[in-house]
């Protein structure tokens, strides 16, 4: 069972903000978090709708992991925890 204790989880917020804004066009901040479905899904398109479209759909993953990331670093830890693990919040 997860501590969902806000205190706890200042590593992970800080983390997935990290990695939402360095390598958030492959969902790597999504499986921190435990959103295995929606980082498989900015895996895939980053991955297999940038090769159809000469990367172009790599940079929108990557924006969406950078503005995710931000968002992540922005919120408090009262925030995070009850965003994203109270309330399973997955997109933005």
């Amino acid at each position: 069972m997860a501590n969902l204790n806000p205190t706890s989880n200042p590593n992970k917020q800080l983390l997935a903000g990290y990695c939402g804004i360095l390598f958030g066009g492959f969902g790597v901040h999504k499986f921190i978090l435990g959103y295995a479905a929606e980082g498989f899904m900015m895996l895939a398109i980053s991955i297999v709708a940038g090769t159809f479209t000469y990367g172009i759909a790599l940079i929108v993953m990557q924006l969406v992991g950078l503005i995710e990331g931000m968002i992540y670093l922005n919120k408090s830890s009262e925030e995070f925890v009850d965003t994203y693990f109270v309330n399973k919040q997955g997109w933005f």
